[in-house]
């Protein structure tokens, strides 16, 4: 009798690797890694100076003080009081709502027509190599029935 040899340890991990979705979400981390850096930088070149016009020069300088007096020394710690830094979560806010938005019009939206038209097309596809089918089929039917009339009528008789 032949044991079958179940796959090591290794083995397994290899074929995990080699996946296709393990490899493309790798890519997709990498990438989003990079375009976290481009949202960050649009959000503090642009963002909060556009919010520094109305208010204070950075978003994450917005707090409000939950125990009063909030009191910070020179290098902007909190010495006294318990703030809550509102800015900084809206301006992470903005960060996510601005990835999402170019993930969403740049990547997804093309992503779906385009899968869309490749579906259009295999359906149409399929669709017309249905008519040939049942056209072809019918010119065989044409054919037979063509040829038993010929037999029928001709001066080969049976």
């Amino acid at each position: 009798m032949s044991e079958k040899k179940e796959p090591g340890v290794w083995e397994g991990f290899k074929a995990f690797l080699m996946r296709g979705n393990v490899v493309d979400l790798a890519v997709a981390v990498v990438i989003g890694a990079a375009f976290t850096n481009i949202v960050n930088s649009l959000v503090k070149g642009v963002i909060n100076p556009l919010v520094g016009a109305f208010g204070t020069k950075d978003l994450d300088h917005y707090r409000s003080c939950l125990k009063s007096p909030c009191e910070t020394n020179a290098a902007g710690e909190v010495v006294n009081g318990i703030p809550i830094l509102w800015g900084s979560v809206l301006s992470a806010v903005l960060s996510f709502l601005i990835t999402a938005a170019v993930v969403y019009f740049l990547m997804v939206l093309p992503m779906a027509k385009y899968l869309a038209r490749v579906a259009a097309r295999r359906a149409e596809r399929e669709g017309t190599k249905e008519v040939m089918e049942v056209t072809e089929l019918e010119v065989l039917k044409e054919i037979r029935d063509a040829l038993v009339a010929q037999r029928g009528s001709g001066p080969y008789k049976q």
